[in-house]
């Protein structure tokens, strides 16, 4: 007669199951979780191509990153709105500011500075790439900060004057005269690679 011990240690041995295995019913379990999976990955690429095609409607590259350059300002602006009893929404507006600057300097940084530099403008590209430094230096002290600290208005401050500056002589100088430069075909592929590096990034 089998002990108690034996007898379960068959049962286990029968039903081919243990800790490690799916079990008899598990495919339609894993059928849900591989679809939903997949809806999931499609939801975040829907959202990436509907975000970054709201942006591509602004026109060429040059209006793009002008867009860009006045959703950045209006973010300051709001954090600069705020006063130290709102920590919640400092924190928030600067976590767009962040996500929107990544995704505009890495836009900047992979296609437009490489064509200034093409178009034998590396002084100003490699300026305009050390500006980016400086104004994601402040980005991390600011996060580095609480933000109902006294000094935290002031750090924004800071960082509009670096951004204003910085996008004055993209706007004014810099990028005018690269899009006279280039002929139409090749301000077209600017644009096709602003967009595909906008995506990456949104």
């Amino acid at each position: 007669m089998p002990t108690r011990t034996q007898s379960k240690s068959n049962n286990r041995s029968q039903s081919g199951s243990s800790a490690f295995s799916w079990g008899d019913n598990a495919g339609p379990l894993i059928g849900a979780a591989v679809a939903g999976a997949a809806i999931g990955f499609a939801a975040h690429i829907g959202r990436k191509a509907l975000m970054q095609g709201m942006e591509a409607s602004a026109g060429d590259w040059f209006e793009m990153l002008k867009k860009d350059h006045d959703e950045i300002q209006k973010l300051v602006e709001q954090m600069l709105a705020t006063d130290e009893s709102q920590t919640w929404k400092r924190s928030m507006l600067l976590m767009k500011l962040a996500h929107k600057l990544d995704k505009h300097s890495y836009e900047e940084e992979t296609v437009i500075y490489p064509a200034l530099r093409d178009d034998n403008d590396s002084a100003d590209a490699d300026r305009l790439d050390t500006e980016h430094g400086h104004v994601k230096t402040l980005i991390f002290e600011l996060k580095q900060m609480d933000s109902d600290s006294a000094g935290w208005l002031e750090k924004v401050r800071k960082l509009r004057d670096s951004l204003d500056a910085h996008i004055r002589m993209e706007e004014e100088q810099v990028l005018p005269r690269l899009r006279k430069d280039l002929d139409e075909e090749r301000n077209a592929n600017l644009t096709s690679m602003v967009n595909k590096a906008g995506f990456v990034m949104a």
